[in-house]
């Protein structure tokens, strides 16, 4: 049996064959796979940025404000994770829709996967650190995958028309064009094949860069005549939320969508700007000067009241006041402006380098080197303001400058100074320790406990407050007050009646302001508001 050629109505003079357009679509999906996964190799195997982050990073700078913190909301610490999987999705729909497409015109393909390539290019070049070279990655993985796309739609020479050459074929041809389904399969599945073994690669060898950096800080700081603060053990109240958040629980919210391309023995940072004399610090130039341990609480400017976007820490470092004092501050300086490895830049304040607060270049994190995901080698960390002015990680430079100068977050509408504002929060309400659930402790009531914490950042809390069912406040046991930059925990207790019942907190700085009740989001400047819960206690 035979099936005969048809003419291409977008190729004038010539026949050509032509798939059915579902399976153009899979031949879209398997070059477009080809095209990102060789591109994800080539950065690899030349140490540059991958298309994919540099797509995904440039959509994270260039996202408007409402997009922003709507990403935040909704994914939590999973933004960038939810970034990814939406790029490869509309990547994976682009490439079944331009394959669709080249079935009856074939350059729809080759034009779309070409676009897609100048795009991951171009973002690739404009990355931080990165130059022309970057670029070429995402161009040779579009030019390839352009080019398979190619054969995969148009198997068949061109042939002029008049011309009939008869294809020999197992049984009756279900599309009567000329086409091979079984040449597909084997070409299309070499594709993907090839997609999956680069992909594969790349994975790994991006794999082996962060394990390189996770053993760079896995190395411990050396011993060191310290100036610490101890925390007594009466800073922790209740066990639900410990007082020290550990490591690989303290929250992260950045910009970076892959780790900084950082060589520990090579890194530094450096002082520049209205100085009188620019210093160049190494890592190794940190770790001999003379350093602090600090327990300092930070947080998101994102965070929603009663949200856990804050975490207490015993930060390890240089203080800031000493590095700027041997640069030398010049008068006009107005502004302590920093620099990540990766480009983000914050700024705030000089004054809050020198006002007795224990702002510090960190190297170090609850006893341990500071962790890759919070910053190594080296991070700002200061007391009493917003991570999105302050906190920089991955530190490649401090600039002291003027106000005319604005950090990543700034023109994206948020204030430009950003105080930490005074907030408290409930964590815990459980029958009271020994009572057990149904225990009753006078008449129909039962022991219980209502815990939290609360937190006023350079000035301290001083009191907080507890409301039920709108009855008046009553004044909670605070946990010890380690520093007036770390949190405090509360717990009141509580003889609860059976029923649903409202509860709200409420917390009091040491300069006697007490948190608003006015309902506030976090941007421009920080979430207000009590925190308010429903509970329920059984009867």
């Amino acid at each position: 049996m035979t099936s005969t050629l048809s003419t291409d109505p977008s190729t004038e003079g010539t026949t050509q064959p032509t798939i059915p357009r579902r399976f153009g679509a899979l031949a879209g999906l398997a070059a477009g796979a080809l095209a990102v996964a060789l591109g994800m190799f080539f950065a690899a195997i030349t140490d540059v940025v991958s298309p994919i982050d540099a797509v995904g990073s440039e959509v994270i700078d260039r996202a408007p404000k409402w997009l922003k913190i709507y990403a935040i909301e909704t994914f939590g610490t999973n933004d960038k994770l939810a970034l990814r999987i939406g790029i490869i999705t509309i990547l994976g729909v682009a490439a079944l829709a331009l394959g669709a497409g080249s079935v009856r015109r074939w350059w729809i393909g080759t034009a779309g996967i070409g676009l897609f390539g100048i795009i991951g290019a171009a973002a690739a070049a404009n990355r931080p650190r990165e130059s022309g070279g970057s670029a070429v990655p995402s161009v040779l993985g579009a030019i390839v995958g352009a080019l398979v796309l190619y054969r995969l739609i148009r198997p068949r020479t061109v042939q002029p028309i008049g011309v009939t050459r008869p294809v020999e074929v197992p049984g009756r041809s279900q599309v009567p064009l000329g086409w091979d389904r079984r040449r597909f399969l084997i070409a299309g599945g070499a594709t993907v094949t090839t997609a999956v073994v680069a992909g594969a690669i790349g994975v790994q060898r991006e794999g082996e860069r962060v394990s390189d950096l996770r053993e760079a800080a896995a190395v411990p700081l050396p011993g060191a005549a310290l100036d610490s603060t101890e925390i007594p053990p009466d800073a922790e109240l209740f066990d639900e939320t410990p007082f020290v958040t550990p490591n690989d629980e303290f929250y992260r919210i950045d910009t970076a969508l892959s780790f900084p391309r950082i060589d520990v023995a090579k890194w530094s940072f450096q002082i520049t700007g209205m100085v009188d004399t620019p210093l160049k610090v190494t890592y190794d130039d940190l770790l001999a000067m003379p350093q602090v341990e600090r327990v300092i609480t930070l947080a998101c400017v994102s965070n929603e009241v009663g949200g856990d976007l804050i975490g207490n820490a015993v930060w390890r470092g240089v203080l800031l006041r000493d590095l700027l004092d041997e640069a030398g501050v010049q008068p006009a300086a107005e502004q302590i402006f920093s620099t990540s490895v990766d480009g983000w830049t914050c700024g705030f304040p000089v004054g809050a380098a020198f006002d007795g607060r224990d702002a510090m270049v960190a190297v170090g994190m609850n006893g341990e080197t500071l962790p890759l995901e919070h910053g190594f080698p080296a991070r700002l960390v200061i007391p009493g303001l917003y991570g999105y002015v302050s906190a920089t990680k991955w530190l490649e430079r401090i600039k002291l400058t003027s106000w005319d100068e604005e950090g990543y977050w700034v023109p994206r509408g948020w204030s430009r100074e950003a105080p930490i504002k005074t907030q408290s929060r409930i964590d815990v309400v459980r029958a009271a320790a020994g009572t057990g659930n149904t225990s009753a402790a006078t008449g129909t009531t039962r022991e219980y406990v209502i815990a939290g914490v609360a937190w006023a950042q350079y000035r301290g809390v001083e009191k907080v407050e507890v409301s039920i069912d709108d009855a008046a406040w009553q004044e909670a046991n605070l946990g010890a007050n380690v520093s007036d930059d770390a949190w405090r925990q509360w717990l009141l207790e509580w003889d609860a009646e059976p029923g649903d019942h409202i509860i709200k907190v409420r917390a009091t700085d040491k300069t006697s302001e007490t948190q608003t009740e006015e309902k506030a989001r976090p941007d421009p400047n920080g979430a207000t508001g009590y925190h308010t819960i429903r509970v329920s206690i059984d009867g």
